[in-house]
């Protein structure tokens, strides 16, 4: 209904109050707030904002990801659809924004700066600095999204200026990526006007980034959980911080939202209105997001919850519509238009094939709960002539196949962390430009897992050792049409039978995801082979005897 009214405790996070009254809205407008002693005993507060998320990551649309994300009584979410842009280009992007315009949940949509993330992977489109401006200007976009290539920034990569140069012209925020860095170089690349980071993995990473004006996103997403190490900045500096979920998979979002980390962050003892704060004004001030906070000639934008422990969504509303209410979600599912970019192709045994030309080989180890890897150095048998996995060693195969490209060979690597003993997993799911990834413990599990992926055009798969169990992603190998739930359960499912495989990663399939990520440290692996991030060149998989 557009024309109402609701009492209880309102939450004022504006004048750090709290008192009884009610609120009367008309046409999706709050027309009054009022004091009322009679008022009920629920609690009235701004509905919470996402100020960091990749739709893509969750696996399903906009839409679909909206009917979820209100449960939750989030309301809006600052999103970056570099995912299926590194796919699909300025299509891609324009598909998500068409597609957010159908729900009433509040979308602000970025122009993606890093397509591609780098010029050392094959992507499957290229959006220039021509293309960021016209993104610019489209309904629905309104800011320059993560600029993760910042090598570019410090040493003046031409490109990489155009597009932050676009931006500037147009007044439009522009978002950071820039993990570890520190000194003279986050100083130059803060000068160029990026005003925001999500990466800080340590608290005296983002008081530094803070004493120079950025913003920094308290993160906790499937991958990369960042809460822990940065929640104890809600003290001293409340006005710099946001949450956001980043990458967060569907059983994951099914569970909960940012609703989690204001339940942690209070019941840590932080204060209630600066963890508010957090959770919805300094993303509406940052981003100027069209959403209300309880105010005359606000939107009708709010929540109501049973306490202030708990946060207990009961009903969600946005622009004076309960979207959802006793347990029933108000936004429609839409019939949805799968668009894709997946070239048909079959690997074989032989494609896997490593043969040792030296006893050091460079190998990656995964970290649980980062995104950053590790390298080492492995000292193999004189014995062997063939590289392949070793389970009890925890020494795995890792494949990266070219999905756009047919004729490319895979690029082969090894990796410690994942811990399966039998079986393989895989995905099109591949930070950032998506081919297909895959990591087993023998080559025949892989292969069969790879193919899976091809045939169905995209998707996440477990080889158990006999059979594979997946789930087809049609759209651009990284989303489906169908209803969240359903698809948070099939992941649970897959992630179950992972572990059951012998993996301690508290999620595999996105740890997976980000091992092809060539811009987070330090050795990740790419369509064109092994990637040393910290020297930013190619690495070789065997280093000449010491």
């Amino acid at each position: 209904m557009l024309h109402g009214s609701v009492d209880g405790n309102i939450v004022d996070i504006i004048n750090r109050k709290i008192f009884r009254g009610k609120i009367i809205f008309e046409n999706g407008v709050i027309s009054s707030v009022e004091e009322c002693s009679s008022a009920g005993n629920n609690y009235i507060l701004p509905g919470f904002v996402d100020a960091h998320v990749h739709i893509e990551s969750s696996m399903v649309t906009p839409v679909e990801f909206s009917r979820t994300a209100v449960k939750h009584g989030t309301i809006a979410a600052v999103s970056d659809p570099h995912e299926i842009g590194n796919v699909l280009g300025v299509e891609g992007v324009r598909f998500m924004v068409e597609n957010g315009k159908k729900t009433p949940f509040k979308f602000l949509f970025g122009a993606p700066s890093c397509v591609p993330a780098t010029p050392f992977e094959s992507s499957g489109a290229e959006i220039t600095e021509h293309d960021i401006e016209y993104l610019l200007k489209m309904d629905g976009v309104g800011f320059l999204a993560e600029m993760m290539n910042y090598h570019g920034v410090i040493n003046d990569d031409p490109v990489v200026l155009k597009k932050l140069k676009v931006a500037r012209n147009m007044n439009m925020n522009v978002d950071g990526h820039a993990p570890g860095l520190s000194g003279d170089g986050l100083k130059k690349y803060v000068g160029a006007g990026i005003s925001t980071d999500h990466e800080c993995e340590s608290k005296t990473e983002a008081i530094e980034k803070i004493g120079l004006g950025m913003k920094i996103l308290i993160r906790e997403g499937s991958g990369a959980k960042n809460f822990e190490k940065l929640i104890s900045l809600m003290n001293s500096s409340p006005g710099s911080l946001m949450f956001c979920t980043d990458d967060s998979h569907p059983d994951e979002l099914v569970k909960g939202h940012i609703n989690e980390l204001v339940r942690r962050a209070v019941s840590l003892g932080y204060d209630l209105f600066n963890v508010l704060r957090a959770a919805s004004l300094n993303a509406l001030q940052h981003y100027g997001l069209n959403i209300g906070l309880l105010r005359p000639r606000d939107r009708a934008d709010f929540i109501i919850v049973d306490n202030l422990e708990d946060f207990n969504v009961l009903t969600t509303y946005i622009n004076g519509i309960p979207v959802y209410e006793n347990g029933i979600v108000g936004i429609p599912s839409i019939q949805t238009k799968t668009i894709n970019s997946f070239t048909w192709r079959k690997v074989s045994l032989s494609d896997l094939t490593v043969e040792k030309t030296s006893d050091r080989m460079m190998v990656m180890e995964a970290i649980d709960g980062a995104l950053v890897t590790r390298k080492k150095i492995v000292q193999l048998p004189d014995a062997i002539m063939e590289v392949i996995s070793n389970a009890e060693t925890d020494l795995l195969k890792i494949a990266v196949v070219n999905r756009y490209d047919p004729e490319l060979k895979p690029a082969i690597g090894f990796i410690k962390g994942f811990g399966i003993k039998q079986g393989a997993i895989g995905s099109s799911i591949a930070h950032d430009s998506h081919h297909v990834i895959c990591v087993g413990t023998s080559d025949r599990a892989m292969v069969d897992s790879i193919n899976w992926i091809f045939d169905h055009r995209g998707g996440i798969v477990v080889h158990d050792g006999n059979e594979l169990h997946g789930l087809p992603l049609p759209i651009a190998g990284l989303m489906t049409t169908e209803p969240a739930e359903e698809v948070g359960a099939c992941y649970q499912d897959l992630t179950r039978i992972t572990k059951e495989l012998g993996s301690d990663l508290h999620a595999p399939f996105m740890t997976l995801s980000f091992m092809a990520l060539l811009v987070i440290p330090s050795l990740k692996i790419g369509d064109r082979g092994l990637f040393d991030v910290d020297a930013f060149s190619f690495s070789p998989l065997f280093l000449p005897p010491s």
